[in-house]
């Protein structure tokens, strides 16, 4: 392909909502396409209520986070044993965990991913290891598009950018063997992600 005629992002990817309200129903929308678990809720009383009835309904018997006001808080308020990764962690005990929790860059209404490095995600292993991983994002990391998340974390970390930078769209899956649709095979089979409003 000639690059100069090759198209741009604009001309290859769908149409990017820009009003705030809009974005969340276009993230709500391809997260479901993808088999993502979106959320929107309002504090963190709502959130905390969430992640109470899913680690119910999965029977989870630990958890894995990296500590920030606010995981430290959600996951003090589940009563279960908490492996946190910011001082290191053996690879072994992060793989025997039910979920993980994480903070993320940005969150991308238009094709529903989400943007995680190894300083905003506890790490390289803890987004990858745990088979359900759930993450925590605020309104102002909701972008429209694809440029313009890139352009955030360009502008964000400058010439000092983190060790491992991710985008992740949906649980992960491969379809390579006989065309059968599989997840969770370099990954975790379960992605859920949470736009907590009104924390303060």
């Amino acid at each position: 392909m000639n690059m100069n005629t090759a198209p741009g992002f604009k001309e290859i990817l769908s149409h990017a909502e820009t009003e705030y309200q809009a974005m969340i129903r276009q993230f709500a929308v391809k997260s479901a396409e993808l088999t993502t678990r979106f959320f929107h809720l309002f504090g963190v009383e709502e959130v905390v209520r969430t992640l109470k009835t899913l680690a119910i309904q999965e029977k989870w018997k630990s958890l894995a986070s990296h500590h920030t006001t606010l995981t430290h808080s959600l996951v003090d308020s589940l009563n279960l044993p908490a492996l946190w990764t910011d001082s290191g962690y053996a690879t072994e005990e992060l793989e025997k965990v039910d979920a993980s929790i994480t903070l993320c860059d940005a969150m991308i209404a238009q094709t529903g991913s989400l943007f995680i490095n190894s300083r905003t995600c506890g790490g390289r292993a803890l987004s990858i290891l745990p088979p359900h991983h759930i993450v925590l994002a605020t309104p102002e990391q909701l972008l429209p598009d694809l440029p313009t998340a890139y352009q955030h974390m360009q502008d964000k970390y400058k010439d000092n950018y983190p060790s491992m930078m991710s985008l992740v769209t949906g649980p992960s899956r491969t379809g390579d063997i006989e065309r059968i649709l599989v997840l969770g095979a370099h990954g975790p089979r379960k992605l859920t992600v949470i736009l907590v409003e009104k924390l303060s």
